[in-house]
């Protein structure tokens, strides 16, 4: 890594929480694949790269832990987590079973400022999905996502979305980058018409249909 790209990453480092900070700079790393599955982190190197102290980077690293993103192995450190076959379908199936419902919930409660704000929403994913870049790409699928989360009124449901949002973010991720940008935004259609005309049965099983099968991230 150069030393440019090094200070970039300084310089991103604000008022806000040092620990947070280098959380999410490595978070990017790791969802954007530039930190890859099994990388091995160091405490010492991450601190250099960051321009920050090993106490700070030590407790990003368990807030990833947290998450999901990295793993502590016991005298080795720590690493991306690898995603083996039951992590996928374990992600697959706790994807399409939130945002089933979610979907469902939505549409059955879907009002005229609601349907305004997907669609809006629908639209900000189809004009990046022009522009090529992944990382906003797979920030505004997301984003899709979790609106329609918030449009099922269910805080409960919510609440769990959140604690498995990053590692939902990798899998969108890594799902985004097997297909043309274009498609990613326009494989969301079915779903946000659906929810906007109040049809929840299609709006579940669009909700479904629009998640990247696990068979196809192996």
């Amino acid at each position: 890594m150069g030393i440019q790209e090094e200070m970039n990453k300084s310089a991103k480092i604000s008022k806000r929480s040092l620990e947070s900070q280098a959380a999410d700079l490595m978070r990017e790393d790791i969802i954007n694949g530039n930190l890859t599955p099994g990388t091995r982190l160091v405490e010492t190197t991450l601190a250099k790269e960051y321009g920050l102290s090993r106490g700070t980077i030590r407790i990003a690293l368990h807030q990833l832990g947290s998450e999901g993103l990295v793993t502590q192995v016991p005298y080795a450190g720590w690493s991306v987590t690898e995603l083996n076959d039951q992590d996928l379908w374990e992600l697959y199936t706790l994807r399409a079973t939130l945002e089933g419902m979610a979907a469902r919930l939505a549409a059955e409660r879907i009002c005229e400022e609601g349907a305004e704000r997907l669609r809006e929403a629908y639209q900000q994913l189809l004009a990046l999905c022009k522009l090529g870049d992944l990382k906003a790409i797979t920030r505004a699928d997301l984003d899709l996502h979790k609106l329609i989360i918030e449009l099922s009124s269910h805080s409960r449901l919510a609440s769990q979305y959140q604690l498995v949002e990053n590692q939902f973010l990798a899998y969108i991720a890594a799902a985004n980058r097997d297909f043309e940008p274009e498609s990613v935004g326009l494989s969301h259609a079915a779903l946000v018409e659906a929810i906007c005309e109040g049809e929840s049965d299609r709006a579940e099983a669009e909700a479904i249909r629009n998640i990247t099968g696990f068979e196809e991230l192996r």
